[in-house]
């Protein structure tokens, strides 16, 4: 069974999309099965993978929420990373919060589309837009997990009292199987004194939930989206490519840790 992960922050320049794909590409790049979801009408995420013109009409995350017809499968279309299939979002989504308000289950209309598409994949991410209206609350219902990407900067902690107590509202009434996945340090500079004591203050907030991998300052991974890639595709040998890579392992690692707590034991074998 797969894992979806809202990759969610109200505060916006954070990281959310730069982690969406390159997290997405390098689990993909260690033959995972990956479906990104466009949820930002700035359709960063469908832009970053070189497929804004791809997503035309019928074929967009907008159709999905507005619809309700379409499978994941008839959505999605395919990357330059094999194993990597991303659901794109257009120009229609900007809207959308608005034809939502009125329409029934306004709140759930993502999660049929991505709980009927679970089983195809190991991991299915959201990139969500930075505020909490009905888009990001759709993301949120829908997944398992909440991947907050947090930039280590003097503001880093403002803004994420609401998203707990959105994720709260949300387990008590719509989703109660959602959790924190985890808290992602991004945009870090361990020279300066401020991105130490950032760090050593969201860690000791958020303790074994934040992340060990730390994603820096790096300009490979703003260069990417321009081209059209994943910072792994560009500059394999790039700090952000590295810093990525091994964030994939951390959170496979994770993953395959907690899935053998969750199995029972095998029985002695009788003599």
């Amino acid at each position: 069974m797969g894992r979806i992960i809202a990759v969610a922050n109200q505060k916006g320049g954070v990281g959310k999309t730069t982690t969406a794909i390159n997290l997405a590409a390098s689990l993909a790049m260690g033959d995972q099965r990956v479906l990104l979801v466009d949820l930002d009408p700035q359709a960063n995420l469908t832009s970053g993978l070189g497929l804004r013109d791809e997503a035309g009409e019928g074929r967009s995350i907008y159709q999905a929420l507005t619809s309700g017809a379409a499978a994941a499968e008839d959505l999605a279309l395919d990357t330059q990373v094999t194993g990597l299939r991303i659901i794109p979002t257009d120009h229609h989504l900007t809207g959308a919060e608005v034809e939502l308000v009125g329409m029934p289950r306004r709140e759930s209309r993502l999660r049929p589309l991505l709980r009927a598409a679970v089983e195809r994949y190991d991991y299915i991410f959201i990139d969500t837009p930075p505020s909490l209206g009905l888009l990001t609350l759709n993301a949120l219902v829908a997944a398992h997990s909440v991947l907050i990407p947090l930039n280590c900067e003097y503001f880093a902690l403002e803004g994420l009292t609401e998203l707990r107590k959105t994720m709260s509202r949300v387990r008590a009434g719509l989703n109660p199987e959602l959790e924190l996945e985890g808290v992602l340090l991004t945009m870090a500079d361990s020279r300066t004194r401020l991105g130490q004591q950032v760090s050593g203050d969201v860690r000791a907030h958020f303790r074994e939930k934040v992340y060990r991998t730390v994603i820096p300052r790096n300009v490979r991974l703003g260069e990417a989206p321009s081209h059209g890639l994943p910072a792994i595709l560009y500059d394999v040998r790039s700090t952000g490519s590295a810093a990525y890579l091994a964030l994939a392992r951390e959170m496979a690692g994770a993953r395959a840790r907690a899935a053998g707590r969750a199995m029972p034991a095998k029985p002695e074998a009788r003599l």
